[in-house]
């Protein structure tokens, strides 16, 4: 299973880099194409870096992992697009990674940070090739109303 990185050189990368996982326990099914990391999950793979109390990856039929799930309290998401941008860091209560899609959820308590550029609510959408956020007060998942509210650096 290999993160996909946003630029070929930074792609190449990352999945050029083993996965470290650290947990308390996993729950592997092969034929289910899942795997389920529970107990303070740490997960590193190059510039990639998700954290949960629980996570659980899915692989496509060709064994790809096609998303990866990380819940908790503040579950957190972190990665370098490439060398010469800001690292994105992510926190929500859940955190889907869209992998062929390159796009990320941040679900309930949603923090997003990029350089000196803040953006919070209760749902955020990521989309790292293309760099776009949308950003909604309320989704599905998502307890009660959490208005957005966003923090922009000026252009230097």
């Amino acid at each position: 299973m290999a993160w996909v990185a946003s630029s070929a050189m930074a792609q190449q990368r990352d999945a050029d880099q083993p996965i470290e996982v650290e947990a308390d326990r996993l729950d592997l099914d092969d034929r289910a194409g899942t795997a389920v990391y529970t107990g303070d999950v740490d997960i590193r793979q190059g510039s990639m870096h998700l954290t949960g109390d629980r996570v659980e990856f899915q692989r496509n039929a060709a064994g790809e992992l096609s998303r990866a799930t990380a819940r908790g309290e503040r579950a957190y998401i972190e990665q370098q697009p490439d060398p010469d941008q800001p690292v994105i860091r992510g926190w929500g209560r859940t955190i889907i990674y869209h992998v062929a899609e390159r796009r990320v959820e941040l679900i309930d308590r949603a923090e997003l940070h990029q350089g000196g550029d803040t953006f919070d609510g209760g749902y955020l959408e990521y989309f790292l090739d293309r760099r776009v956020v949308q950003a909604r007060a309320e989704s599905e998942g998502v307890e009660g109303r959490q208005r957005i509210r966003m923090t922009l650096q000026p252009e230097r």
